[in-house]
């Protein structure tokens, strides 16, 4: 019987590795596929030359070197932080509908940013930190109200984020009211975009993306003690205040760091966590790291589509990532629905 469990879950594991790797990889090809995409063409062997340093031509530089690669790596990061946040939050609450988005994590995020952008508009390396402690006070909040109805309770969850997420979208508007002149900056980056996002914004977001993917892999075995329930884990020697704390703070890391750099795009942390897990189960051991490349994959994509969908024109990628992921939010409340009645 043991050899057994051991075979059993020696395949799953297998498996389990197979669709992250064959993820990851489709993951690399959407990457080189955002750097050859786009309202100018180069040809491939022009592209390529640009990274062995044989190209002498300048435009090929800048538009690849300075635009396209930094654009893309800022949009592989964002997904990543946002599938992951999301992950850790669904773990944390007990509940597929849980995304940093629907939840108000994201608004939390958004109106930290705006305060600086509108407030201190010189000061952009303070955007990332503003947003994370605006996540950290939605995802506090939002802990406090799973506290008291229930952590397994849906409706009250998203009742309290939608709740949460006015609230916080009031007062990033009031700002944007009273900053009339930078309205039209705030406006576009609160739909959520990627356009403009070169070398600093990848500095800027990088080492909070390194914190919470190295947070969220050492917490995921914590995770899988939480969706046993808390007296097991209790008994199993898991810390559960000390854990939730951890949990909180890791997403909203992740979660406002994207935010600060790219603006409230939603929908990423229901999609790919939901997927992951349909794919491979629900061990956070996996999942975590599933995440936060399915999350890299669909906002690589998104950002393609927008690029080109409508050239010369770019459209926000919130916009795309909205369309793809209310479909898909029906489809998870209807699938709950369908298993309760």
């Amino acid at each position: 019987m043991d050899d057994g469990n051991k075979i059993l879950a020696n395949s799953k594991h297998k498996i389990r590795l197979l669709w992250i790797l064959f993820f990851a990889l489709l993951s690399l090809g959407a990457v080189c596929f955002s750097i050859v995409s786009g309202t100018v063409h180069f040809p491939l062997v022009d592209i390529v030359t640009v990274f062995t340093g044989a190209n002498q031509d300048q435009l090929a530089q800048q538009i690849v070197a300075n635009v396209r690669l930094p654009r893309t790596l800022v949009a592989m990061l964002v997904g990543i932080n946002m599938g992951i946040a999301g992950a850790l939050l669904q773990g944390l609450l007990r509940n597929p509908l849980a995304s940093p988005k629907i939840i108000g994590v994201n608004s939390g995020a958004g109106l930290g940013a705006v305060i600086i952008m509108t407030l201190m508009p010189g000061q952009i390396a303070m955007i990332p930190p503003a947003a994370f402690l605006g996540a950290l006070l939605a995802s506090l909040l939002i802990y406090a109200i799973s506290l008291r109805e229930g952590s397994s309770s849906t409706i009250s969850i998203i009742l309290a984020g939608v709740a949460l997420g006015a609230l916080f979208s009031a007062f990033t508007s009031a700002l944007m009211i009273l900053h009339s002149d930078d309205l039209g900056i705030t406006y576009s980056w609160l739909i959520g975009g990627l356009t403009g996002r070169g070398w600093p914004y990848y500095q800027l977001i990088w080492p909070y993306s390194l914190i919470g993917i190295l947070g969220a892999v050492y917490l995921s075995p914590r995770i899988n003690l939480f969706l046993l329930g808390e007296e097991v884990g209790q008994n199993l020697g898991l810390s559960i205040e000390f854990s939730r704390i951890l949990i909180i703070i890791t997403s909203a890391i992740l979660a406002g760091s994207a935010v600060s750099v790219a603006g409230t795009i939603g929908f990423i942390g229901i999609i790919a966590p939901h997927a992951a897990r349909l794919l491979i189960g629900n061990d956070y051991r996996y999942l975590v790291v599933f995440s936060g490349i399915l999350g890299a994959l669909l906002l690589l994509v998104a950002d393609i589509f927008a690029r080109t969908l409508f050239l010369p024109l770019e459209i926000p990628v919130g916009i795309i990532t909205a369309a793809l992921g209310a479909p898909f939010f029906l489809f998870i409340l209807y699938q709950k629905q369908s298993k309760t009645s």
